[in-house]
């Protein structure tokens, strides 16, 4: 069984960014750490699960939800983000719960293994709470009408793959990398305030 921990960077303790990877992309990879660093330098503290080894669907669900809730509890009065990545966006459900804001990166929506992220994506503009969605059109789990009927802001890339990477161009993937990560850095702005 896959076991995590729970890496800390204190920064500023009304603002808390949590980054919940994917099962084989890592909170190293670039759509998660430079955005992650961006809002570090902003004074953002993080909180990052990191894995030791590969977790399944449904330790991963227990994980983050653990996670989410335990983050708000300790910091019920700070503003929170969470920025996910692919098996990150299995605590989908539970951010709605909480009424925290997140940046959905390449989130499951195309699969029969997750349906509740599915149905929380759907409701995240009715939910209120601040979101940005981000993914491929080359990515099999993303669904770009889901995604435009959610009622948040939509960072489509296009020719994009789970990794947001585009094959054979590496201009266009540095691009997506810079459009999501500017996109997050927007988000985590306006929801601090």
């Amino acid at each position: 069984m896959a076991e995590h921990r729970v890496v800390v960077d204190d920064g500023e303790a009304e603002r808390v960014l949590t980054v919940l990877p994917g099962v084989g992309y890592t909170a190293e990879g670039p759509v998660l750490a430079r955005p992650a660093a961006a809002l570090r330098a902003a004074g953002w503290s993080t909180r990052t699960v990191v894995w030791d080894g590969r977790p399944d669907f449904d330790v991963a669900r227990r994980v983050y939800a653990d996670v989410l809730r335990d983050g708000v509890a300790v910091a019920a009065d700070a503003v929170h983000l969470v920025l996910a990545k692919s098996l990150g966006t299995l605590a989908l459900p539970v951010a709605v719960e909480l009424g925290l804001a997140g940046a959905w990166l390449t989130p499951l929506l195309a699969t029969d293994r997750a349906p509740e992220v599915r149905a929380a994506a759907a409701r995240l503009g009715a939910a209120g709470t601040p979101a940005l969605l981000a993914g491929g059109t080359a990515d099999p789990l993303w669904d770009s009408e889901l995604a435009a009927s959610s009622g948040v802001r939509v960072l489509e890339v296009d020719g994009g793959d789970h990794s947001l990477e585009v094959d054979d161009d590496p201009a266009r993937t540095a691009r997506a990398l810079d459009d999501v990560t500017a996109a997050v850095v927007d988000l985590a702005r306006r929801h601090a305030g």
